[in-house]
């Protein structure tokens, strides 16, 4: 079988930016189970597995365009450090959930200078290029709900 819109494939896969550093990877942790077609990747990586059965092996680079979009300089804020909660503590790295005009966007801390934090909303990975080295394990028809629900039920899924 190969993979297609609404089929479930599992994955295993490593990915890493241009340098070759590891950025994720599903070694340790079992196969990634999807529904092809609903979104549940990036863009880029979703097209090239089209067709693929398992025991396919591929390296996918995928452009910024295609992956996590690119980098928008508009999507970082300065706040004042009483902005947060009380019992917060702010630190480079951290991500805090906050509504803006634009809907629910998650932001990022990315640097602090005394009372001014500077928050970023862009995905940590936009504007990087995103290579995967992938191997598909297994690919199988969805099942109604599965596709109803746009996300893989039982082993290396969801359960509910």
């Amino acid at each position: 079988m190969q993979i297609a819109k609404n089929t479930v494939a599992s994955i295993e896969y490593t990915l890493k930016d241009d340098s070759g550093n590891v950025i994720d990877t599903s070694e340790g942790h079992g196969p990634l189970a999807y529904v092809h077609g609903v979104g549940a990747l990036v863009p880029g990586l979703e097209s090239e597995l089209e067709g693929r059965s398992a025991g396919d092996q591929l390296q996918v680079r995928v452009d910024p365009e295609q992956g996590y979009g690119e980098r928008l300089e508009g999507m970082t804020h300065e706040v004042v450090r009483d902005d947060f909660p009380a019992d917060a503590d702010p630190q480079v790295g951290m991500q805090f959930q906050a509504e803006s005009e634009e809907g629910s966007l998650v932001f990022t801390v990315v640097q602090i200078d005394g009372n001014k934090i500077l928050l970023d909303a862009n995905h940590p990975l936009a504007g990087v290029h995103l290579n995967f080295d992938v191997r598909v394990v297994e690919v199988r028809p969805a099942s109604p709900d599965e596709i109803e629900h746009r996300h893989v039920h039982g082993p290396g899924g969801q359960h509910h």
